[in-house]
């Protein structure tokens, strides 16, 4: 394994790209590994021109397949999306954001919206962004037609992990039109604020941003508005469950036991809400050495399952973790629109949680 490893570097430092260096003197490859005979790695374009990469990414293919002890070469370009251009030169939207609720406003029902789904966890860090982004990937992929809101107001994240940005255009100062990536239609309110600048709200502020984003946004039919909840039990989620009618919950945590303390609070939330919790996801759940293949539990495992089973509430599956999610998130390219393995895992959940899409 070590001999074809070296083989596979020296032939991969053969491949060159403007500007002089390599794929491996340019820092370009990422996620290297070998199972069997198949090679799987990223390269990371940066800034550079995609259809220059393209076509060095068919030299590395064809050159690693040439070679002894290598039956396929599975390649996958990453690269930063410029922002969204804007065709009719409309000015940036003039709305205040994050003013405080209208209180004559009772049930928020977005116009062609079927299903609203929130994707919640007690704490954060435990992947709830990634997994709200890749399984809204997998819903577009198998035909429904899905949007995404990101609700966590103080940290948004959806416009790095879809690779959207730009300002979204209004047509007369109060309907705003999301953005779209990856078939999903998207909105956040990274795209309405300076991402270099804190958001600085007191609970009335958030609860009106919120609003905004479920009752001004122009949706358009979909089957289901995933919602990307902020960590917790605060003012969003209190908010989601009073002014929506939700279809139910999703909730993400680690297998450890400080992640699933809080997770348990997070569904005793939405059960005193009244809002059905459809199910958990044990995330980072193991993670597989690409070296050697050794296995290890580096936070647990199981946890999650066990406590869905005690609290006789659906499990839907395990998420490995894995240095090829983390890099395709950062990278702006979901990796369930790109790598079969791992998007086999997102589009499990889509097939599990279907029953509650097309019911209603």
């Amino acid at each position: 394994m070590e001999l074809l490893r070296k083989k596979i570097i020296a032939t991969l430092e053969k491949i060159k790209f403007p500007g002089g260096k390599n794929l491996i003197s340019g820092d370009s490859v990422r996620a290297f590994e070998i199972q069997d005979e198949v090679v799987k790695f990223i390269i990371e374009v940066g800034d550079g021109d995609v259809s220059v990469f393209k076509s060095v990414a068919g030299i590395a293919k064809k050159a690693l397949e040439d070679l002894e002890g290598v039956s396929e070469a599975q390649i996958i370009l990453t690269a930063q999306k410029a922002a969204t251009p804007n065709p009719n030169n409309s000015p940036p939207p003039n709305l205040k954001i994050g003013g405080h609720p209208d209180p004559k406003i009772g049930k928020i029902k977005p116009l062609g919206v079927r299903h609203i789904i929130a994707v919640g966890s007690g704490k954060g860090g435990v992947g709830k962004s990634t997994l709200a982004a890749n399984l809204a990937v997998s819903m577009a992929k198998s035909g429904l037609k899905v949007g995404l809101l990101d609700a966590d107001i103080y940290g948004p994240s959806q416009p790095k992990m879809m690779g959207v940005s730009g300002k979204p255009e209004t047509p007369d100062g109060k309907k705003i039109i999301p953005l779209k990536a990856f078939g999903v239609t998207v909105m956040s309110i990274g795209f309405m604020l300076d991402p270099s600048k804190a958001v600085v709200w007191r609970g009335p502020m958030l609860q009106g941003a919120l609003q905004q984003m479920l009752g001004q946004v122009m949706w358009g039919e979909l089957d289901v508005l995933l919602v990307d909840l902020p960590p917790g039990t605060g003012d969003v989620q209190l908010t989601l469950c009073q002014k929506t009618d939700l279809t139910g919950a999703i909730i993400v945590s680690t297998p450890q036991d400080v992640a699933l303390i809080d997770a348990t609070k997070a569904i005793d939330m939405f059960k005193t809400l009244n809002v059905p919790i459809l199910g958990l996801v044990e995330n980072m759940s193991t993670y597989l050495c690409p070296n050697c293949g050794h296995e290890e539990h580096i936070f647990g495992h199981g946890g999650v399952k066990s406590e869905a089973f005690k609290m006789g509430l659906p499990f839907l599956g395990e998420i490995p973790l894995d240095l090829k999610v983390r890099l395709s998130g950062d990278s702006g390219i979901p990796i369930a629109s790109v790598d079969g393995n791992i998007g086999a895992i997102y589009d499990r959940l889509v097939d599990l949680l279907s029953p509650n899409i097309i019911s209603g």
